[in-house]
């Protein structure tokens, strides 16, 4: 342009307020324009140094490094000198790499440790109680009928749906569920909460068996014979009025109080036994994924070769036949009952364990292309196969329990009558046989039957019942059947020390196995929501350690015990069913259930079939509602109750008694359940707001606009984006 129009900006400019060559060469080169000179002389000049600016512009904008010192002295007019305009973006970046940290993350190191981590974690103890009790008083083959069909309907295909969100999105429930459904991305929240409230009591568990191991190498074992006075030869009366075991359980380890509402310190016993149990899983974890899988060579094996070995040996005891006689009772009548269906319901997803996180946080850490619906086929199938071998093992010991419980219950009460006959309270027709033999149940009461109405009812006044039959059902659901039934039928059989090692030994081994999902799934969020924990993998697996294990204290409390049962097996259920429901809408109804199967389908490059796309869309949300409406019409209806240890009655023979939570607990169990719901509607109420839409645009994660430093230019200047 020429003179008398804009003036070009020159790249030699010095800087803001300084004058351009063509002001400052002119001024101080050229004499000041004068009357003589002509104006054709001055026009030729001004071109000429245009002619050079034009050049030096050019030169400048070529694509080549340009030293520090030539762009300091090329520094545009009314601009921040280069290098301070070059610090500011510099300094952006490294705010940004140090928010934003690179992050690899750890992967399997080959399937096999994954899918022995995904079956550990899924295998739980408490449910592998919970399927005979269930099976027992709750319809005997038609709950397995039920309970099979659940399975396949609902219990695999959410598992799938699951494994494939972790893997899909290669994150932990927290970050996944906001991308695939933003308006119920809270639902992720929820579960890391009910996971961390899992985590505080499942691993009390593992410190009552560690207990029971300590005492088991005792010369004596303190659960076979009650403990003398002291200073006195003896038994403590209050474990006469009850037996060994149950004494011993409620007694000496928990030293459980009256109520639920009786308070206490932590018990000093238990604190060594609950600082190794999370010591074990600690070391088990403290590498991450590396030291979990080697574990899992050994710990997931292990319980099932104790478990088929206490399978054979159970079928060798004495009344192990009338135990199996149970595996094959029929109800009709169970397959018109709601409950039923509900308890069947509840069971499946429990027993996968389904919407407490660990199963997608486990799944984040594998490779995407891996077909992981074959993975949840076979974690279903080997958890099927860990019911179905656990139950008939369990039925023969009970089986063995009750014939031998019988058996000492009919000597006791011959005892009884013999004494009473001698003291002359009771006729010479009253005497019982001398000897009842092996089988002192059948011998004691063809007797009975035997005798005349007036001395039979004259004789049962001062008796016991000692019926086979209800000695067998008297079985009870939770912690009370593993270290009650099973521990006490193990010390009538011989070698009990062995077996009762060997048991335990088990129980540690599930626990361990379920600690160390639940504990991976927890810091693995907080290793997604967190970068300081990224870069510290073991300064976070020590933070949730130390945390998790001063929060367990109060569940070695003397009410401890009564806290744990209304957790695992009242409080837990409505969450657990309202969290997959909603991860159920996430993947079919906000993403899409047949866009989600063609995504993965074309990871695996393999088809999906469209069996799963209505399963998914139709079939798991329904069933899941009707779930959920039996759970909350039915949990008022029961009566939600614990056994209590009772010490303050005498004269009855048992001293376990069922007391009822108060009211004001089980508006605190309520507020709790609020609390971890919560996050669910507020996120909901965070996307409409925000005008977040329900369906998301891709799986790629949310788009982080980056916004570009406006670049200063005066008036006289045109951008010109290669010159930086």
């Amino acid at each position: 342009m020429g003179i008398f129009g804009r003036r070009e900006h020159s790249p030699f400019s010095v800087g803001p307020g300084s004058q351009t060559w063509e002001d400052k060469g002119l001024g101080s080169l050229v004499a000041p324009a004068s009357d003589t000179e002509t104006l054709e002389a001055r026009v030729a000049k001004a071109k000429a140094w245009e002619t050079q600016a034009y050049e030096a512009r050019k030169k400048a904008t070529q694509p080549k490094q340009t030293s520090v010192l030539r762009l300091e002295s090329a520094q545009p007019l009314k601009q921040k000198p280069l290098s301070k305009r070059m610090e500011v973006p510099e300094k952006k970046k490294k705010e940004e790499k140090s928010s934003e940290v690179p992050y690899t993350r750890p992967l399997w190191s080959n399937k096999v440790e994954y899918i022995l981590a995904q079956v550990g974690y899924s295998v739980r103890s408490i449910n592998l109680w919970r399927f005979p009790y269930m099976w027992l008083h709750h319809g005997g083959c038609n709950f397995f009928i039920i309970y099979i069909f659940l399975l396949f309907l609902i219990g695999t295909p959410l598992l799938f749906l699951e494994m494939a969100v972790g893997q899909r999105m290669q994150q932990g429930s927290t970050g996944a569920w906001k991308i695939i459904g933003p308006w119920v991305g809270g639902v992720g929240y929820t579960s890391f909460m009910v996971c961390l409230i899992a985590s505080l009591y499942l691993n009390v568990l593992n410190t009552w068996i560690l207990y029971y191991l300590a005492q088991a190498f005792k010369y004596s074992i303190p659960w076979e014979q009650c403990p003398l006075l002291k200073n006195s030869s003896d038994f403590d009366p209050e474990c006469q009025r009850m037996t060994p075991a149950v004494y011993f359980w409620f007694r000496t380890t928990l030293k459980a109080s009256d109520s639920i509402e009786d308070g206490g310190a932590p018990d000093l016993s238990l604190t060594l036994p609950l600082l190794l149990a999370w010591c074990l899983v600690g070391t088990f974890m403290i590498n991450g994924l590396k030291s979990i899988g080697k574990v899992m060579y050994v710990l997931v094996p292990l319980p099932y070769i104790i478990a088929f070995c206490f399978l054979i040996r159970g079928m060798l005891l004495e009344g192990a036949e009338f135990g199996l006689q149970h595996l094959k009772v029929l109800k009709i009548s169970a397959l018109y009952d709601v409950a039923v269906w509900c308890f069947a319901g509840v069971q499946v997803l429990f027993s996968l364990g389904l919407g407490s996180s660990p199963i997608i946080s486990l799944a984040s850490h594998m490779n995407p292309s891996n077909n992981c619906l074959h993975d949840a086929f076979f974690v279903m199938l080997f958890n099927l196969g860990s019911m179905l071998l656990a139950t008939p093992s369990i039925f023969c010991l009970l089986g063995f329990w009750a014939t031998i419980t019988t058996h000492r219950c009919s000597e006791k009460n011959a005892e009884t009558l013999s004494s009473l006959v001698t003291l002359g309270k009771l006729p010479p027709e009253a005497q019982p046989p001398e000897n009842l033999g092996h089988n002192p149940g059948p011998v004691f009461f063809a007797w009975l039957s035997s005798l005349p109405p007036p001395i039979s009812s004259l004789v049962l006044s001062h008796i016991v019942e000692c019926d086979l039959e209800k000695q067998f059902l008297k079985v009870k659901e939770g912690s009370n059947f593993a270290f009650l039934a099973v521990i006490e039928a193990l010390t009538f059989a011989p070698g009990s020390v062995f077996w009762t090692i060997l048991h335990l030994l088990m129980l540690l081994a599930f626990g361990l196995n379920v600690m160390l999902g639940t504990l991976q799934s927890i810091v693995t969020q907080l290793q997604d929501s967190f970068s300081p924990f990224r870069r510290h993998p073991k300064l976070c697996t020590v933070v949730a350690f130390v945390l998790m294990l001063l929060c367990g204290l109060f569940f070695i409390r003397p009410p401890g015990i009564y806290y744990t049962i209304l957790l695992s097996e009242y409080w837990m259920i409505l969450p657990i069913v309202i969290i997959v429901i909603f991860e159920n809408v996430a993947v079919a109804w906000a993403y899409g259930a047949r866009r989600f199967l063609a995504d993965l389908a074309n990871l695996w490059g393999c088809s999906i079939h469209p069996i799963f796309h209505w399963l998914w869309f139709a079939v798991c949300p329904i069933v899941l509602l009707v779930l959920l409406v039996t759970c909350l019409i039915l949990l008022p209806l029961n009566t939600m109750s614990y056994l209590a240890w009772d010490s303050s009655t005498v004269s009855l023979p048992s001293k376990e008694v069922s007391r009822q939570y108060p009211t004001w607990l089980l508006f605190t169990m309520m507020s709790l359940f609020l609390a971890v719901i919560l996050p669910i509607p507020m996120r909901l109420v965070y996307c409409l707001t925000h005008g977040i839409p329900f369906k998301p645009t891709s799986l790629d994660g949310p788009v982080k606009e980056v916004q570009k430093e406006p670049v200063l230019q005066d008036d006289n200047q045109t951008a010109d984006p290669q010159a930086v």
